[in-house]
Parts: C-alpha cells; sequence; structure tokens
C-alpha cells in the first residue's frame, strides 16, 4: 500500500470513468470491454449516473454490479436530468443522500462520489462526507465552460477538506481529461498524483478512443498504477484546508 511520502513524489496514477449512459447497449460495450482489458494496468472505476424514473432500473443494476467485479465503484450525480448535469432547482445534497442510500439498500458498495458538471457546495460535501465516500470532484483544471461565479472546488493534489461541521472530506481531484493525457506523450506529468478521467461516451469518438487508450498506455509506463480504492486506503494527505478556501 502507498505511504504518504511516496505519492507525494508523484509516482502513481488512477483512472475513472463517468458513466452517464449506461443502458446505451454501445456505450456499456465498449466500456465493458475497456474495463476488462485495463489499459496501462489501470482497473477503471466506474463513477455511475443513477437510473432516471423513466429508465429501466433492472437492467441499470444488472450493469452497475458487473462494473463493480472489475473495479472500483462510484456515484456520479446529474442533479436536473440524464443530459443535464449541473443543479437548476431543488436541493442538491438532499438528492446526493438520497441516491447513495438507494445504493446501499440495492446492495450496491460506492465508495466514491464524483458530482455532474464538476460541482460540489459545502452542503453536497457534507452529504459525501456523511455517506462514508471520498470526494473527486475537484479538479487541478478549470472547465471552460463554467461561469465565473459557478460552484466548483479547484486543487492540484489530494487533500483533506475541512467542512463546518467538524467532518473531514477526503479529496482526490481529477487531474487530467483525455486531451491533457494525450498532450502528456510529450511532457512529464507533473502532479504529485495523476487521476485521469473519461466519459463512457468518449468511446463512441475513434479519436477519443484512440487517444485514451494510448494515453493510459503511456501513463502506466510513467507511473504506478494503482485503482482509486487503493489510493483511497493507502492516502493520508498532510494537506488539510477549509471548504471554503478551496473553492476556485
Amino acid at each position: 500500500m502507498p505511504h504518504t511520502d511516496s505519492i507525494l513524489h508523484g509516482r502513481y496514477a488512477v483512472v475513472s470513468c463517468h458513466v452517464e449512459r449506461p443502458l446505451d447497449d454501445e456505450v456499456w460495450r465498449r466500456f465493458s470491454a475497456l474495463q476488462e482489458r485495463r489499459p496501462g494496468r489501470f482497473a477503471i472505476a466506474a463513477l455511475m449516473r443513477p437510473p432516471a424514473a423513466d429508465e429501466n432500473e433492472e437492467r441499470w443494476l444488472e450493469r452497475a454490479r458487473e462494473a463493480q467485479e472489475r473495479g472500483p465503484f462510484g456515484l456520479h450525480t446529474h442533479w436536473t436530468a440524464p443530459d443535464h448535469a449541473r443543479p437548476t432547482g431543488g436541493d442538491p445534497a438532499a438528492l446526493v443522500r438520497e441516491q447513495g442510500r438507494w445504493l446501499r439498500s440495492v446492495g450496491l458498495d460506492a465508495g466514491f462520489f464524483c458530482g455532474g458538471g464538476w460541482y460540489l457546495d459545502e452542503a453536497v460535501a457534507e452529504a459525501v462526507a456523511e455517506l462514508g465516500y471520498t470526494d473527486c470532484t475537484a479538479t487541478a483544471f478549470r472547465p471552460d465552460y463554467l461561469e465565473p461565479d459557478a460552484a466548483h472546488v479547484q486543487l492540484d493534489e489530494p487533500a483533506w477538506l475541512r467542512l463546518s461541521s467538524g467532518s473531514r472530506l477526503l479529496e482526490l481531484p481529477t487531474t487530467h481529461t483525455v486531451g491533457m493525457l494525450a498532450r502528456g506523450l510529450l511532457g512529464p506529468f507533473r502532479r504529485p498524483v495523476v487521476h485521469a478521467y473519461f466519459h463512457d461516451t468518449d468511446l463512441l469518438d475513434r479519436r477519443r478512443s484512440t487517444a485514451l487508450r494510448f494515453g493510459l498506455r503511456f501513463l502506466g509506463l510513467k507511473r504506478t498504477p494503482l485503482d482509486l480504492a487503493e489510493l483511497q486506503r493507502g492516502l493520508r494527505p498532510a494537506k488539510t484546508m477549509s471548504f471554503a478556501n478551496s473553492r476556485a
């Protein structure tokens, strides 16, 4: 299991997928095949969007259990609609609690959370901590589509987030997109821990799918591959910061 000092020297990498169309047969086929193949020797974590009211829950559960057998499993909340990730109303934290409790009720052992559209406010962070999840919503980059005042957390390296309630939330920020992985072929990976992510729908695009496979193979040569659960268990960041100070 990795120790804090060696991780902070930047020798490890993990990979996750935002599984947003798990009921699309072709998307699922491609994602399942990639999880089985483990490019770069990475066990890809499946951060899955729960089924909407009009989606086939039985088939979703079958596929979620398959994904959980192949690698780490987590919750990826879309607050507004399957194709609209960030919240437009309601109580975002309440939905996270509802979805987390539902996952437990059906026997799924989620250990991670990533807010859709990279949305994370402190109330949501409290809900994630209550559920016992590790968060992956913070990013080392700022997504271009976010408004200047949009709720978002930006961190370069893993840290503990100290919440107003007194709780702490382990944050394993996402550091690399598919494009950033591809550009990494031309230079060194400088982050202490590389956490690369992609969307399941990226696998429908030949160029992005090819860039992802080659990027992960190269990353596996540059860093020691771990999965999110190994990093979660073995990492104890020295850095602790208040949630308010983590906002980008």
